[in-house]
């Protein structure tokens, strides 16, 4: 996928600066969303090789290019949904939200937004959406790269604070120590009241 194809393809019908946008953190039990927006160059002298669907890397793999997607990109912006808005308007609400943002953020304006999945995002600029897109299109999966890189640095942070939860492991997933740590001592003001019903008995960590 370091060829830039879908760049360069909409770069000769005229876009000139295309955005990929993708997300991490829509399935945890706590944490934020956060959404990513890359510019990337199309020079070949600046192409960064290896850039993938952020889940297929190793985490040494995606620390590496995410300092390199942002040293080199035309641009890059990174934005958070907190658990607080998730719970209030939803995770798929939460997640365009956060795109938005992203979106919103980059000091190069976009005049083409490219999308993972099937998402339509409220923003005044030409958007597509390209399924399975983290894996096909470069500058959405370098999105998906620094936006996964970003967010296991904040929950690993977070653990520090709240270490019952193992969040430096599961980064917030529902793995089986994370519910077991839920049903024991409660919850802590990172977790998302809607993801947990089934298994919390109303207690707030103390």
């Amino acid at each position: 996928m370091d060829e830039l194809t879908y760049e360069k393809e909409y770069f000769s019908k005229g876009y000139a600066a295309v955005a990929g946008v993708d997300e991490v953190g829509r399935g945890p039990l706590a944490g934020p969303v956060v959404c990513a927006a890359v510019i990337l160059p199309l020079e070949e002298e600046k192409r960064i090789l290896g850039i993938d669907d952020s889940k297929k890397l190793s985490a040494k793999k995606r620390k590496e290019l995410s300092e390199r997607i942002m040293e080199t990109a035309r641009a890059y912006s990174i934005a958070e949904v907190d658990e607080g808005t998730i719970d209030r308007i939803n995770i798929l609400q939460a997640t365009r939200l956060g795109m938005k943002r992203a979106v919103e953020g980059l000091k190069l304006p976009p005049d083409l937004v490219l999308t993972d999945g099937n998402m339509t995002l409220d923003i005044g600029i030409p958007q597509r959406s390209i399924v399975k897109g983290d894996a096909l299109v470069c500058s959405i999966g370098a999105a998906s790269i620094i936006a996964k890189v970003y967010r296991d640095e904040l929950m690993e942070r977070y653990a520090e604070e709240f270490p019952e939860y193992g969040f430096e492991k599961n980064v917030g997933y529902g793995t089986k120590q994370h519910i077991e740590a839920i049903r024991e001592v409660g919850i802590c003001r990172i977790h998302r009241r809607t993801f947990i019903k089934k298994f919390w008995d109303g207690r707030e960590r103390t």
